[in-house]
């Protein structure tokens, strides 16, 4: 009997709407969504049950179309405490930071009656988080970690609903599970290709979970002082994401650090028998390809054993060639999709009236966090990452004294996420050598 039989959902952003519609065609289960109690959820659950638990997916490109649909959810459950009944697989479709929130507040009966937990979008070491919490309360659930989340999903209109948009499709998903010849992996991967993304199982979540290109990019890109100055300070002009200095922050030094976070990144996985990716290769294989005149198959393939010179200039030369989409039909006057014109999102009003950090670089904090606490259990330096690190908590202090006084989100303050840490640490004791078992856990 197929662990997708019953599946839960939870989440009520726009990619949950897409996932359900997937699944429920591709596996014609029963399916149920569960959300956390908030003014922005309680919009979604209105406009769901006032179409009577209707889902729609859209597309923006028709090459896109086999990830529209429609589908009537079986259960929607406000507040996760509020989930009953047996599942047979939850998908977490919420942001990292949050998974443990998420399956504490579910009643421990409902989470030790699951076969599977599925992580959409995880960063380095969720599996093993994952894991470890369900071992703690006696649940055996196999945990399957997914490299990215299959794309670019919106809503509609502009307020939560039933019905979204996918913009957006990866070429690639990475696939791992905590257990070995999993045959839910080989169901979740042959359901994602179903749909036109290729998908590839790894060996662990681990793996698959350094597969996600955010991971390498998003830190250099949001953690710098320009970007933190775009989204936190509310500059004259508009600043871009992937534009070079001045429309950006892409530069000489942060194309330097971007090698640097890199190269530490793959020592960390290196200490953990995981092998590690071409960088370049990863870039324009598996995310966004350039034209071979700008970069050539040779220097891709032989990126990782270039000179550090060599490799920044190539990285150079990859994003200069994505300032605009080099596949894209040029107009009458020549000119091609201006790709890199993805603006910084500033700091807003949450619907809680806080003041809030965008989820870049909000979740990158999380994330990068996470990885420097594992670097340090292993022992691995990560000067570049610190750095980042620094910045960014600096900003973030800086900001909330500025402001002290207004009601400002829990993102303002500093954290050390002890607790993911402690657990992951747990997880990763099979894969160290015994030199550094006995090494401990210090806040940085």
């Amino acid at each position: 009997m197929s662990d997708f039989r019953r599946v839960l959902i939870a989440g009520t952003g726009p990619s949950a709407v897409q996932l359900a519609v997937m699944l429920k065609s591709h596996f014609h289960c029963e399916l149920g969504i569960a959300g956390r109690q908030s003014s922005r959820s309680e919009l979604f659950f209105s406009s769901v049950r006032q179409s009577g638990l209707l889902l729609r997916a859209d597309v923006q490109n028709a090459k896109h179309g086999l990830l529209a649909g429609a589908c009537v959810a079986d259960d929607l459950y406000e507040g996760y405490e509020s989930v009953s009944g047996r599942w047979s697989t939850l998908i977490l479709s919420v942001t990292t930071d949050a998974y443990l929130d998420v399956l504490g507040q579910l009643d421990n009966e409902v989470v030790r009656s699951l076969a599977c937990v599925v992580l959409v979008s995880p960063t380095f070491g969720s599996g093993m988080l994952v894991s470890g919490y369900l071992r703690s309360i006696q649940a055996g659930a196999e945990v399957i970690s997914c490299s990215t989340y299959i794309g670019d999903t919106r809503w509609r209109e502009k307020e939560p609903s039933g019905h979204v948009v996918t913009a957006g499709m990866k070429k690639k998903i990475f696939v791992g599970s905590d257990r070995q010849s999993s045959g839910n992996a080989v169901m979740l991967a042959g359901a994602i290709a179903s749909f036109g993304i290729e998908a590839s199982i790894t060996g662990a979540t681990l793996e698959a979970e350094t597969r996600n290109i955010s991971l390498y990019v998003h830190p250099p890109l949001f953690m710098n002082d320009f970007s933190l100055k775009a989204v936190f300070d509310e500059p004259a002009s508009k600043k871009y994401v992937y534009k070079l200095y001045p429309e950006g922050p892409i530069t000489q030094q942060l194309i330097r650090e971007l090698l640097a976070h890199w190269k530490e990144i793959t020592a960390v996985l290196k200490a953990l028998n995981i092998k590690g990716v071409n960088l370049l290769k990863f870039m324009t294989d598996d995310n966004y390809p350039v034209r071979p005149e700008s970069l050539s198959r040779r220097d891709i393939e032989n990126f990782e054993q270039l000179d550090s010179i060599h490799q920044e200039y190539l990285l150079y030369i990859r994003y200069a060639s994505l300032l605009i989409d080099p596949y894209s039909e040029p107009d009458e006057q020549g000119r091609y999709y201006d790709f890199s014109a993805v603006p910084f999102k500033p700091l807003f009003m949450n619907r809680e009236g806080c003041l809030d950090i965008p989820r870049m670089p909000k979740e990158d904090y999380y994330r990068l966090k996470i990885i420097q606490g594992i670097a340090r259990r292993t022992g691995t330096d990560c000067p570049t990452i610190d750095r980042f690190l620094g910045r960014y908590e600096n900003k973030i202090a800086e900001v909330a004294n500025k402001r002290k006084g207004e009601p400002l989100s829990p993102a303002f303050a500093v954290q050390h996420f002890e607790e993911p840490l402690s657990i992951i640490f747990r997880g990763i004791e099979q894969l160290l050598p015994k030199r550094f078992c006995s090494t401990s856990f210090h806040k940085t």
